[in-house]
């Protein structure tokens, strides 16, 4: 397996999401977010979910994905 700061190929990479942490386990430069679909470069990556197994690019998009209701107040 490859950690975030292996070598890195272009395009999506696969992301196992740990507690607390990720390993890449395929290349890549970034991986896109569960809710927006926008682009998160791999040291940019900062929220996502073990449980879903998705990340997220915004705390917005994490209330998006999980509080959909706190955003419509």
């Amino acid at each position: 397996m490859l950690n975030k700061f292996g070598p890195s190929g272009l395009g999506e990479a696969q992301v196992q999401y740990l507690d607390g942490d990720f390993r890449v386990t395929s290349p890549g430069t970034y991986v896109k977010c569960a809710v927006t679909g926008v682009q998160i470069p791999l040291d940019e990556l900062k929220y996502w979910s073990v449980d879903l197994k998705e990340a997220y690019a915004s705390p917005a998009a994490v209330l998006q994905r999980h509080f959909p209701a706190a955003l419509k107040g």
